[in-house]
C-alpha cells in the first residue's frame, strides 16, 4: 500500500528536509512552510521515522478538503476511512492548527473532528460505544487558508528527542537544527569539527552521527510501532537495516566549553549517544583554541542574555570571539545566534546568513568560509 506521509520541520529547514527525503529513496509531492509531503510504502513509515535528521515528526495523511463550515468540517473528516487506521479500542484525541482559516478555533475543530471521526468508527464497527481503552492513534488537523489536511502522528515524542539527552539536562539547542547546521556547515572526513561552547554536546554528537552514518532514531521508539494496520516487524527489519548500515570513519569531533557542568553533561550524552570514539569532551576556553596546525571548522551555539547572565556579557564576548577567530585563519567558522547584529560585534560580514527558528525562537546562521585574506584582496574597501 502507497501512503501519503507529510514530516514537519522547524521553519528554515524544509530544503534541506526535501534532501533528506530524496535520498531515503521516496517522491516529494509537496512543500509548504515547516512540512514536506511525500509518498512511499509502508516500510517508508518507520525509515522517515529512523532516519529523517531534521524531522519533528512524521504523519500519515488520510485525506485533504476544504472546509469554511462545521458542516463541510464533519462531513469531510466521516468521509474519510477512519476504521482502516484505527481499530476498535483505539485511542483517538484530536489536536491540531488553524493558520489564515474562517474556521479558526482549534477547540471547536478540535470537538467536530472527534465527532465525525467517532461517528464513522461506531458505524464501521456496528456499535454505539467507542472505549478507546488500546493503542494510541493521534489524530491531528492542520487547517491553512481553509484547506483541510487530517492526519494520524506516527512518531509519538517529537523526533528531536533521540533518546541520548537526559530531560534534566538544559537544551539550548534542539538536535533535530544541530543536525541542520552540520549539514550545512559541510562535515569532512578529515577536518576536525570543533564546538567551543558545546554546552551538552549537541552538535559535536550530531556531526559524529551524520559521519557514520548512524540513524538518529536508532536507540528509541516511536507511536506507529503499536499500530495494527503496519506489519509488527516493520520497525525491527528497518532498524537492523540501519545497524548495519552504521560505518566506521576518521572523522573526530570537538566538544568543550569553559563550565565544567556543562562538560559532565556533554560527557554523559556522548555516552549515551555511543559516540565517545568519535567525540572528545574536554573543558576549555573557547577564547584559548587554536588550529594546532590542523584543517578545522567552527559549529557552534555561544551564549546569548539569560546563558550568560546579560545582552551586555554576551555582546562583548563576541567581539572577543571576532578578534580570537581571525587567529584560526583558515576554519571555516559556522555561529547561530539570536543577536540580529552579530555581525557587527564579531567585526566581519558573513558570507552567507540563513534565517533559522530553534522551536519558535528567530535565530540567525551566520556563515564565515572564505578565506579572510582572500575577501580583503577581493572587496578591499568593504567594512562592516
Amino acid at each position: 500500500m502507497t501512503y501519503q506521509l507529510v514530516a514537519t520541520c522547524l521553519f528554515g529547514l524544509e530544503h534541506i528536509l526535501g534532501e533528506e527525503i530524496d535520498a531515503l529513496g521516496f517522491h516529494r509531492l509537496e512543500t509548504i512552510d515547516g512540512r514536506v509531503t511525500f509518498e512511499g510504502d509502508e516500510t517508508a513509515v518507520a525509515k522517515a521515522n529512523l532516519w529523517l535528521r531534521t524531522a519533528e515528526r512524521v504523519f500519515i495523511l488520510l485525506g485533504k478538503f476544504r472546509a469554511v463550515t462545521f458542516t463541510e468540517l464533519f462531513d469531510g473528516t466521516n468521509a474519510l476511512p477512519w476504521e482502516q487506521f484505527i481499530p476498535l479500542g483505539g485511542a483517538f484525541p484530536v489536536k491540531g492548527h488553524s493558520i489564515k482559516s474562517t474556521l479558526f478555533s482549534v477547540p471547536d475543530c478540535q470537538k467536530i473532528v472527534k465527532k465525525a471521526v467517532a461517528k464513522r468508527l461506531a458505524s464501521a464497527y456496528g456499535t454505539e460505544w467507542l472505549p478507546e481503552d488500546g493503542v494510541l492513534y493521534q489524530i491531528e488537523f492542520f487547517l491553512l487558508k481553509d484547506e483541510v489536511a487530517l492526519m494520524i502522528d506516527t512518531s509519538g515524542t517529537a523526533l528531536h528527542k533521540r533518546g541520548y539527552r537526559p530531560q534534566s539536562i538544559p537544551a539550548p539547542l534542539r538536535e533535530t537544527l544541530a543536525a541542520a547546521l552540520v549539514r550545512f556547515a559541510r562535515m569532512r572526513e578529515n577536518v576536525l569539527l570543533h564546538d567551543p561552547f558545546c554546552g551538552s554536546g549537541t552538535i559535536a554528537i550530531e556531526a559524529a552521527m551524520l559521519m557514520t552514518n548512524t540513524a538518529p532514531g536508532l536507540n528509541r521508539s516511536f507511536a506507529a510501532e503499536k499500530f495494527a494496520f503496519l506489519p509488527p516487524d516493520l520497525f525491527e527489519r528497518a532498524r537492523a537495516e540501519a545497524r548495519a548500515a552504521v560505518c566506521e570513519t576518521e572523522f573526530e569531533a570537538y566538544a568543550s566549553d569553559i563550565d565544567s557542568e556543562a562538560v559532565r553533561n556533554a560527557e554523559m550524552c556522548v555516552r549515551a549517544a555511543g559516540m565517545e570514539r568519535y567525540v572528545k569532551v574536554f573543558r576549555q576556553d573557547a577564547l584559548t583554541i587554536a588550529t594546532e596546525g590542523r584543517r578545522g571548522t567552527i559549529v557552534t551555539n555561544p551564549p546569548y542574555g539569560e546563558r550568560l547572565g546579560t545582552l551586555d556579557e554576551a555582546e562583548a564576548l563576541y567581539r572577543k570571539m571576532g578578534k580570537h577567530f581571525q587567529t584560526l585563519a583558515p576554519w571555516q567558522i559556522y555561529v547561530i545566534t539570536a543577536h540580529d547584529g552579530f555581525e557587527k560585534l564579531y567585526g566581519r560580514r558573513a558570507d552567507k546568513v540563513r534565517k533559522l527558528y530553534n522551536g519558535m525562537i528567530p535565530c540567525y546562521f551566520y556563515q564565515f568560509f572564505k578565506n579572510p585574506d582572500q575577501k580583503k584582496r577581493e572587496n578591499p574597501k568593504k567594512k562592516i
